[in-house]
């Protein structure tokens, strides 16, 4: 009888988000990691952390309002708004509110003249503010270019495509947290067939979840391979 699969150790060094999941540091996220470290010591009012989709943005931007909480007294987790959300007439209650803000997802479909109202002011009132995009603010095709200058000129962070580390303890984690425990066999199959990104990572796992749920089958490779073929199918899919 052959031995249990062992579990690949997880010897990343890792960050408790404060009741929410250890965020995994590697080099392509380190430099963000240390942005937040930062706080309040940062260099300007403002800055920016941007990457491919569930690169861990959002978990950092988590980790940065409990450390204003700590570090400031203040009584609440400082708010996050998704930067197509914003008003012109929301600008000047949020500053009087909360002196710390996120603004998630900047991009070029937002209104322009709320955001310029709303960078001045932090800016001007001794505010922080910390945006999350896809991009960095420098690239994203707006047309007040008041706006686009003063975006041009904040710090901007990329959280860049996971290493094999990264990516292996990744997967671990998303399996564990579904209470999977996968072998290094599995795991190995999956650096070298899957798509590498955060986002896809995700999907994997899932949809491995939810297949070996509806076949009640262990998580092995010929599972995964069915997995791996049920995304490229969907995907295939929303191409027509």
């Amino acid at each position: 009888m052959s031995a249990p699969a062992q579990q690949l150790p997880l010897e990343l060094p890792h960050r408790q988000a404060l009741g929410k999941e250890d965020f995994l540091i590697a080099p392509c996220n380190e430099e963000a990691v240390r942005l937040i470290d930062q706080w309040p010591n940062w260099s300007f009012f403002a800055a920016c952390i941007y990457g491919s989709e569930g690169c861990g943005k959002t978990h950092l931007a988590n980790v940065f309002s409990n450390r204003v909480s700590l570090l400031s007294n203040y009584p609440y987790k400082i708010p996050c708004i998704k930067a197509s959300s914003l008003k012109l007439e929301t600008v000047h209650p949020l500053f009087a509110q909360h002196p710390c803000l996120i603004v998630e997802n900047l991009n070029s479909e937002i209104n322009e003249e709320a955001m310029f109202h709303l960078y001045n002011l932090y800016r001007n009132e001794g505010g922080n503010i910390l945006f999350t995009s896809t991009e960095a603010p420098a690239r994203l095709p707006l047309k007040l270019k008041d706006l686009q200058s003063r975006l041009n000129i904040v710090p901007s962070i990329e959280i860049k495509a996971p290493d094999d580390e990264l990516l292996s303890a990744l997967l671990i984690k998303l399996f564990m947290d579904r209470q999977i425990v996968v072998s290094p066999e599995v795991i190995s199959y999956l650096l070298n067939n899957m798509q590498r990104s955060f986002a896809y990572a995700r999907k994997i796992v899932a949809e491995t979840d939810n297949i070996s749920l509806a076949r009640k089958r262990a998580v092995s490779i010929p599972l995964i391979k069915e997995a791996l073929a049920s995304l490229n199918d969907n995907q295939q899919g929303e191409l027509f």
